[in-house]
Parts: structure tokens; C-alpha cells; sequence
């Protein structure tokens, strides 16, 4: 009893990995991008808030300074002793001042009130409100006609004053620097960051792409060796197959051409002794001699099934011979009008090759016969050098290319074809129909023949 073979597993699909993996790309260039977007953000906030506002309250600083300046040399003007003025006439160049350092002043709180601190704001506030208040003293000390001690006043206290003022502001400006340069290494710190994630983004999507393209490729591998052996099985399975069925037929051609024909020929035999012993008148010879004549048909009728299921003519004389036979019977069993032409010098084929090279004649010509839509044919025998060729054209209808792919007949000689290590398509011909063509190698066929039949030299 036949041992069947242990199914092995399918293997096992790669696509939920590919898919996992894809996830896993996808996710992580999804969490770098948003990464990315929110630095990149942060940097333009960063730009709004520093860089902008320090330059503008940078600009405010200075508007201050360049008033404090000229307060300075307003206070020098009024100090001068070839030029006395009264100190009053310089109140309303001070009330412009005053005015315009007020508004700065203002504008710059406001674009420091973040960064600056309490202690910080209060100073620079006390210091312009008590500087103020020296000035409004001093006028009002020169409204009362006391302009010496007024400038005693501007001597001792108005420019120390400003002073403070002008090296608090240049205090404030040294800071904005300071800022602006933090800033800047801040910004460069963040495109260094953000330059370094896409690095390790690039690097993290390259690897995995590779991983991936490793996986899929050993999958492939597994999958491709896979089907090879299936392919194999499969093949080897088709040759067990196609071996067994030409022995089975072999065996019952043999069993129909020995023990039927022989009993057929015996009984051939005895009615023919007992029509000559009958009467030369009597019906009993007349219904003999017919019942002979039915077994002389029946016999030969055994023997055409007989050469038709496996040819004893390929074992005696050779694929050409076969053929020459099989194709004299062809307008009989298939009405088929045949022509047939051999190109190149015949060389023996041995059993094995020649009974595959038959059995693909007879189905191309079953075919021709069944779907063909024509009643001629043109085979050709070719011997090409270390090759055999072989051709079944006719002028039918021809065939659609999925009766090609899934036709049984089509994939038996297929694998025919595969079974000797040839090959075989099927074409239509530019004036319609079909050409059936087999390739199949003849060296090593021919040196097996030659080394078993010494005698074919």
C-alpha cells in the first residue's frame, strides 16, 4: 500500500509583517513630522518674541538715549557762563523731551514687560519720576528769580541724574545684546536639534525600509523555494503519472493484442474448420462463415484499439514509423485529411522520448479534429541537429488564449514537453488556425538508443 507524503505547512504569509512594518514607518514619520512641526514653531515663536521685540525695544532704548543726550547738552547749554539764558526758556524744549521720553518709555514697557523684573521696572520708572521732579524743581527755582542756585541744581543733582539714567540705559541696551545673542544661539540650537532629528528620522526610515526590504526578500526566497519544490512534486508527481498510465496502457494493449487476439484468431479459426465441414448448401455454412467475418472484424478491431492505446511499432521500429502508421489511420478514426512532411536527416528516438512525442501528435490532432472547425492538417517532422521538432498546423478557427491556459489536453502536453526537458507553444499563424509546436532534445535520446542497439550503426 502507497504511503502518502505528510502534507508540510503553507508557509506562512509575509503580508501581515509588511503591513506591521509599514505601520511602524508610517507612525514614526507621522511622530518626526509632528516633532519637527512643533520645533520649528517654537522657533518661529521664539523669533516673534526675542528677535523682533528686542530689536524694537533696542530701538526704543535708544530713541531714549539719544533724548537723555540731548538733555545732557541742553543742561550744558544752560550751565554755559558766556550764554546766560534764562534758565526758563529751556522748559519747553525739556516739556518735549519729556514727553517724547514718556512715550518711549512706554512703547519699551511694553514690549519688556515680559523679560523685565519688578525691581528692574520700578528703578527705571523711580529714576525718570524723581529725574522729572529735579527738573520741575529747577524751574520752579527760576520762576522765583533763583536761577544761581537752580543751576547749583542742574550741577549737582540734574546730571548726575541723567547720568544714572544714560548708563541705566545703555545698561538695558547692553542686555538686549546679550539677548539677541542668546537668542541666536537658542535658534541655532533648535535648527542643530531639529537638523539632528531628521538625521535620526532619515536613519531610523532607512533602517526599517531596509529591514522590511531584508524580510521581504527572505520571504520571497522561502516563498519561490517553496514553490520550486512544489513545482517538482508536482512535476515528478505528472511523471509518475504519465508513466503509470503508458505502463497500464502498454499492459492492456499487450493483454488486448496477446490473449483477445489470440482467442479471436482461435475462434476465427474453428468456424472457418466447422463452415468446410457443413453441407456446401446447408444455411448453418453460410451463418458461420458470417459469424467468422464478424470475428475477423472484432480481431481487428482489437488490434487498432490495441495499437492505439500504446503502438508496438514504436518498440520495433521507431517513432517515424509510428507516426507514418498512426496518420494512415487518421482519416478514419478523426476524418482528417493529413499531410505529412520529415525535414532533416532521420535519427533514432528512443521509446521513452518517442511514445511522449506521440502522445502530443495525437491530442494536437484530437484537437484539430474536435475544435479545429476544419478537416485538414499539416504535420511536419523536423530533425534539427541535436533537436527534435515537431508541428501540428491547420487553418480552423484557431484557439482564444484561455482555452490555452486551462485546457487539460494543453497541459498534458505541457507537461510532456517539461517531462524530456523541451518545450512546446501554440501560435496562431498569420493566416488563422493554430500551429502546435514541440521541442524536445534528442542527444541524450539518441545516445541511450545508440548504446542499447549496437546494431542501429
Amino acid at each position: 500500500m502507497a504511503v502518502l507524503p505528510t502534507p508540510r505547512p503553507s508557509p506562512r504569509s509575509p503580508t501581515t509583517a509588511l503591513l506591521f512594518g509599514l505601520l511602524i514607518i508610517l507612525g514614526t514619520v507621522g511622530v518626526y513630522s509632528w516633532y519637527v512641526s512643533r520645533q520649528v514653531a517654537g522657533l518661529r515663536q521664539l523669533q516673534t518674541d526675542l528677535t523682533d521685540r528686542n530689536r524694537r525695544d533696542s530701538l526704543q532704548l535708544l530713541r531714549i538715549q539719544d533724548d537723555l543726550n540731548q538733555i545732557g547738552l541742553a543742561m550744558r547749554d544752560m550751565l554755559d557762563s558766556d550764554q546766560r539764558y534764562p534758565l526758563i526758556a529751556w522748559s519747553a524744549q525739556f516739556a518735549r523731551h519729556r514727553d517724547a521720553l514718556e512715550d518711549a518709555l512706554a512703547r519699551q514697557g511694553e514690549l519688556t514687560a515680559a523679560r523685565r523684573t519688578p525691581e528692574q521696572a520700578r528703578y527705571l520708572t523711580s529714576a525718570f519720576t524723581q529725574f522729572w521732579d529735579a527738573v520741575d524743581r529747577i524751574f520752579d527755582l527760576a520762576r522765583a528769580g533763583r536761577e544761581e542756585e537752580a543751576r547749583t541744581q542742574i550741577r549737582v543733582s540734574l546730571q548726575a541724574r541723567q547720568a544714572a539714567l544714560s548708563t541705566a540705559v545703555a545698561r538695558l541696551l547692553v542686555q538686549n545684546n546679550e539677548a539677541e545673542a542668546d537668542t541666536a544661539a537658542r535658534v541655532q540650537a533648535i535648527y542643530d536639534d531639529v537638523q539632528r532629528q531628521v538625521y535620526w528620522l532619515l536613519a531610523g526610515t532607512l533602517g526599517a525600509i531596509a529591514g522590511t526590504s531584508v524580510y521581504l526578500i527572505r520571504s520571497n526566497r522561502r516563498l519561490f523555494a517553496e514553490l520550486a519544490s512544489l513545482s517538482n512534486a508536482r512535476r515528478d508527481i505528472a511523471q509518475r503519472l504519465m508513466a503509470t498510465r503508458e505502463a497500464t496502457l502498454r499492459e492492456i494493449s499487450r493483454e488486448l493484442h496477446d490473449d483477445l487476439g489470440q482467442l479471436l484468431t482461435a475462434m476465427g479459426a474453428m468456424l472457418g474448420r466447422a463452415a468446410r465441414q457443413a453441407p456446401p448448401d446447408s444455411p448453418l455454412r453460410a451463418e458461420l462463415r458470417e459469424i467468422g467475418g464478424i470475428a475477423q472484424t472484432m480481431l481487428e478491431n482489437v488490434r487498432g484499439l490495441s495499437q492505439s492505446l500504446h503502438p508496438s511499432t514504436l518498440e520495433e521500429l521507431g517513432l517515424e514509423s509510428t507516426i507514418h502508421w498512426y496518420l494512415s489511420t487518421v482519416r478514419k478514426g478523426l476524418g482528417l485529411e493529413v499531410t505529412y512532411e520529415r525535414l532533416g536527416t532521420a535519427m533514432p528516438v528512443d521509446a521513452t522520448s518517442g511514445i511522449q512525442v506521440y502522445r502530443v501528435l495525437q491530442e494536437a490532432l484530437t484537437n484539430v479534429a474536435r475544435h479545429g472547425n476544419t478537416r485538414r492538417a499539416d504535420v511536419r517532422l523536423r530533425f534539427a541537429g541535436t533537436w527534435l521538432e515537431l508541428e501540428v498546423e491547420d487553418h480552423g478557427r484557431g484557439f482564444d488564449h484561455e482555452s490555452v491556459a486551462r485546457g487539460l489536453g494543453l497541459v498534458t502536453m505541457r507537461e510532456r514537453a517539461e517531462l524530456l526537458g523541451g518545450s512546446i507553444d501554440f501560435r496562431t499563424p498569420p493566416g488563422g488556425g493554430t500551429v502546435v509546436h514541440l521541442r524536445v532534445p534528442l542527444t541524450q535520446a539518441t545516445h541511450n538508443e545508440r548504446e542499447r542497439s549496437p546494431m542501429t550503426a
